[in-house]
């Protein structure tokens, strides 16, 4: 049966007290937390895994510090050495949380996957670092300015044939690629088990629509969320599935219930 997780950049602002989470996830109807790592939190590394040693909170997934995929893109022994020393830093965190998966963006930002023969390279060390803390890493589907990412899905099966990703439900539709998934041209993708978890969030523009490219909830954009899941059922997909859209009302509290709806929503779609 999939694990429905809420991402803590769901509930945080960026870098904002992750302690708030000891009253959250009382709430909460979903079974765990995707962590989600911002640059503030370097600076308080031991306290932060400190803080979720006692607090017990299952954390299956940490996902990455964005920024480090636009260093490797950017390429240069600054760029590279700056990255792997901050992954490696997640690394430790997500082993201290008991974490299963590393979620990453591989490439980022405006250098994007404009030299992505960068992050193809790059791979292979985040990879090395990954397995030396019993981290299973996740490429994600992130946008692209140059191609799109199921074409540098496709390339980085090409090298890598074992690899493992995370399909992002917004990050496909706003590259107009979200039907690719029920292809038979891309049936390899689930039937050799390269995804291994799913990033649940709506979207409301077109294709390549900067303007509106943000994660909404389930519902509030324009995905068939319907036919979304009748897939996974057929497929038999039973691994975790990640909530991320912002859920802050107009005071910047957390709207709780909204995120308690998609877990339900999720939890009703699955049966």
């Amino acid at each position: 049966m999939s694990k429905i997780l809420c991402s803590t950049g769901a509930l945080l602002q960026y870098g904002g007290d992750y302690k708030i989470l000891e009253l959250l996830s009382k709430q909460l109807m979903c079974d765990g937390y995707e962590f989600m790592m911002d640059r503030p939190y370097y600076e308080e590394m031991e306290e932060l895994k400190r803080y979720f040693q006692e607090m017990r909170l299952y954390i299956p997934v940490v996902h990455c510090e964005k920024s480090i995929g636009e260093n490797i893109s950017k390429g240069g022994q600054s760029e590279w050495s700056d990255a792997f020393e901050k992954f490696e830093i997640i690394c430790d965190i997500a082993q201290s949380m008991g974490a299963e998966k590393m979620v990453i963006h591989l490439w980022d930002g405006r250098t994007s996957d404009s030299h992505f023969q960068n992050n193809l390279s790059g791979y292979y060390h985040f990879n090395e670092i990954s397995k030396r803390y019993g981290l299973d890493l996740l490429v994600e589907n992130v946008v692209c300015n140059v191609e799109n990412p199921m074409k540098r899905f496709c390339e980085l099966r090409d090298s890598y044939p074992d690899i493992h990703f995370v399909f992002d439900t917004k990050m496909a539709a706003f590259h107009d690629q979200l039907n690719l998934l029920y292809d038979t041209e891309y049936r390899w993708l689930w039937q050799e088990g390269h995804i291994c978890h799913y990033h649940v969030n709506d979207y409301s523009g077109g294709y390549m629509d900067w303007e509106n490219l943000r994660s909404l909830p389930i519902g509030k954009g324009k995905i068939d969320f319907t036919r979304f899941f009748e897939f996974l059922i057929q497929v038999r997909y039973d691994g975790f599935l990640t909530v991320e859209a912002t859920a802050h009302n107009d005071e910047g509290v957390v709207d709780v219930e909204l995120l308690n709806e998609q877990f339900r929503y999720i939890r009703a779609h699955l049966i």
